[in-house]
């Protein structure tokens, strides 16, 4: 089911402020030292894939793509309660090091995130795009300020908190697919196999046939920080597999399986597997266009940020 062109590549589109090819002059060297770095970590640990498109995700739907959810702090985004799983960060901060070390003071960590995450997704075997660049890393992280999607969240609302970023439906339907490489926690899920509606029985739309197997992983009352893949079967090739497993209900989130239940976000769905009598879409090419719209959103430039020595912390004032 390896419905992908690897390393194909995409061709971006600018804007707001940023551009391909942004740091051609001023460090020439700087996608080919973040590749190298996210590769030499990858090849130790492979679910980092997941979670380095997840930092940048993470990121982008907060303040915009500026570096904020890199913050240490007691306040800051990472302590959200859904960032406290996020991790990678230490990929993000070995690239900061070794760009500092060739061209100092030049490359945003917000860019860093950026060109990490699409490194990640051709290392796990999907097409490659030209990363729109020249963010500035932002000045605020509060915790207070932190709203991201939640597994509970209806399609609908889905829907709308895109459509406050400036992403549609396809967009939607595109970045959730995502979820085709990584892992969830038992935690976020285990109410569909055990008690979904309150009267002790599982989520319906769960395909009989894997529900013993999750139940054998995430047992009632057991460990809730153990994982399971998204992408149940194939979780570390970014392909279409996630997506046909919405259609044969064995998507674990609740958010993701949902999209198969309503008709506005099933068409893409549909449309990514090729269904006859629709118009088919290239999951791979969608992505890379998706992902350089999120990249854009809410990005700093020049005198709106800074370019941070360490990308867990704010230069001193």
């Amino acid at each position: 089911m390896c419905l992908f062109l690897a390393f194909a590549a995409v061709t971006a589109v600018h804007g707001h402020g940023t551009r391909v090819g942004f740091y051609s002059k001023t460090c020439p060297k700087a996608e080919t030292i973040v590749r190298s770095t996210v590769e030499s970590h990858l090849k130790f640990d492979v679910t980092l894939a997941a979670a380095l498109l997840r930092i940048h995700f993470h990121d982008c739907f907060v303040h915009g793509c500026d570096g904020s959810i890199l913050i240490d702090g007691p306040d800051t985004e990472k302590t959200y309660f859904i960032n406290r799983s996020l991790r990678g960060f230490e990929v993000i901060e070995d690239a900061r090091t070794k760009l500092e070390a060739t061209c100092p003071g030049v490359v945003s960590c917000a860019d860093i995130v950026a060109l990490a995450a699409r490194d990640s997704v051709v290392f796990s075997g999907g097409s490659s795009w030209k990363v729109p660049t020249g963010r500035r890393d932002g000045l605020v992280s509060k915790v207070s300020e932190t709203i991201l999607p939640q597994v509970s969240d209806s399609v609908d609302k889905q829907k709308q908190m895109f459509i406050e970023k400036g992403l549609s439906t396809k967009d939607l339907v595109t970045l959730v697919g995502a979820h085709t490489i990584g892992t969830t926690t038992c935690r976020l899920f285990s109410n569909r196999l055990y008690n979904f509606t309150g009267n002790g029985t599982s989520d319906p739309s769960i395909d009989p046939a894997i529900l013993p197997k999750l139940r054998s992983v995430c047992p009632q009352n057991g460990d809730g920080t153990k994982r399971l893949a998204m992408d149940y079967g194939s979780q570390t090739k970014f392909d279409t597999h996630f997506f046909a497993n919405l259609r044969r209900g064995r998507g674990i989130l609740l958010s993701d399986q949902v999209l198969w239940a309503d008709a506005s976000t099933k068409t893409y769905v549909e449309r990514f597997l090729g269904k006859r009598g629709l118009p088919g879409l290239n999951f791979n090419k969608e992505f890379a266009k998706a992902m350089v719209k999120m990249s854009n959103i809410g990005v700093k430039t020049r005198a709106e940020g800074e370019i941070r020595k360490k990308c867990s912390a704010f230069n001193s004032k």
